[in-house]
């Protein structure tokens, strides 16, 4: 076998959607059959997500996905506003995420040590394998440390998962090698990350690490039903949601049940309207991953009318979904100029969603650019972040039960 050099010298390289237009391909996909007209309507289901001005859309994560290379399309997603909350494992967002925005990388592994027969050796020279991913075991322990180092500078108490992972964000804001993350991107656009299981990742070593030096004193801890409560609280405020899971397990059981935590606090809360899964889960498994969305209206979590489950075998299928959306203009794409604290205008957390507004005679200060993939054109206001998309104006503005001023211009420019 190769040492430790040789072995980690093939990065994974994260696909960049934008540069790919796979819109013909989705779309080609509505008149065939099986799991490719099941793509297409999860496409549609989506787009329709996105298109409904009052839908929250929460974003679920499963499996090992940052190190499979579809970083790149979640800090998109981020960063375009096509999602508004994120519920992962911890896997996803420490050990892959933080770890690569910290400066390391995953490497791919060489065909032969797939079979695990070299697994043995990989483990002498701190190498740990994720089928045909390498990750360098010694920059993984730095990862543990790190969270370690960030517990210890929060106040001693129960945090959620979003409270510490948006001090990860502030971590990498300020120390950080790779800007391009979503831990990084949510902080920066106040879009909260849950983690229910969040101990079961590099994290959890290092909290153990704050807690055993710190024995019976104060200490950081995680509260699992803080999590629960708090993105529960999203859902009863906002009444109409949308769930687009990547895998299954704990994120997509714990995003379901939200709807069912609403009706225990005599909340009147809707099922989550719009549901979209791509798993490689079989669904005669009996297991929570390939349970059906129709199952899940069993339990009063979903709404069938729009729900798509869909089995795929690669991640390009997953790529190619968002894809679509992006490829469509159905986001705003990120200027060549920097028009970045624009499009953040007036926004400090919480559940966004889109609102149709008349221009009441007031001047808009404009910036025109071109998206690189459909070559429609945007415009931007500088002042107020509206932005006018063929013959539609749009502002970000959050419901109404946030106390925060919508975004919105405050006159004529001179």
């Amino acid at each position: 076998m190769s040492d430790k050099h040789q072995l980690l010298s093939q990065t994974i390289e994260h696909i960049d959607i934008k540069q790919h237009n796979v819109v013909a391909l989705v779309e080609a996909m509505q008149t065939m059959a099986y799991s490719a007209r099941d793509l297409h309507r999860a496409a549609d289901i989506y787009h329709r997500m996105l298109a409904d001005q009052e839908c929250g859309v929460i974003l679920c994560l499963a499996g090992s996905l940052v190190s499979a290379g579809l970083k790149q399309v979640f800090v998109d997603m981020i960063r375009n506003r096509m999602i508004d909350a994120i519920v992962s494992t911890g896997a996803n967002i420490v050990d892959q995420d933080f770890f690569e925005g910290l400066g390391f990388r995953h490497y791919i592994a060489p065909e032969r040590l797939k079979a695990g027969m070299d697994d043995d050796k990989l483990r002498d020279a701190h190498i740990d394998r994720i089928y045909d991913t390498l990750i360098d075991e010694d920059e993984l322990r730095i990862c543990d440390d790190t969270t370690r180092i960030i517990a210890d500078e929060l106040p001693p108490r129960p945090h959620s998962s979003r409270e510490f992972i948006q001090a990860m964000g502030a971590w990498l804001d300020a120390h950080g090698k790779d800007r391009n993350s979503m831990v990084l991107a949510a902080y920066e656009h106040d879009v909260p990350i849950f983690c229910p299981a969040f101990s079961d990742c590099s994290a959890g070593f290092g909290l153990v690490a704050h807690q055993h030096a710190r024995g019976d004193g104060p200490k950081v801890g995680i509260d699992s039903v803080k999590d629960f409560y708090e993105l529960t609280q999203l859902k009863i405020k906002n009444s109409t949601t949308g769930i687009f899971m990547i895998g299954g397990g704990v994120p997509k059981n714990f995003t379901q049940d939200i709807v069912v935590a609403a009706d225990v606090l005599g909340q009147d809360a809707p099922m989550h309207k719009y549901a979209v899964q791509v798993t490689v889960a079989d669904v005669r498994d009996g297991a929570l991953s390939s349970s059906t969305l129709k199952e899940a209206s069993s339990w009063g979590k979903v709404d069938t009318t729009f729900e798509q489950m869909v089995v795929q075998r690669s991640d390009a299928g997953r790529a190619a979904d968002r894809g679509l959306c992006l490829s469509q203009g159905r986001l705003e794409e990120p200027p060549r100029t920097p028009l970045e604290p624009p499009l953040r205008a007036g926004r400090s957390g919480g559940i966004i969603t889109l609102h149709a507004l008349g221009d009441a005679g007031i001047v808009h200060r404009w910036h025109r650019f071109t998206q690189m993939i459909c070559s429609q054109s945007v415009n931007i206001c500088e002042i107020c972040g509206l932005f006018l998309f063929g013959d539609r104006t749009f502002a970000m503005r959050r419901p109404a039960w946030y106390s925060r001023r919508a975004a919105t211009c405050p006159g004529d420019i001179p």
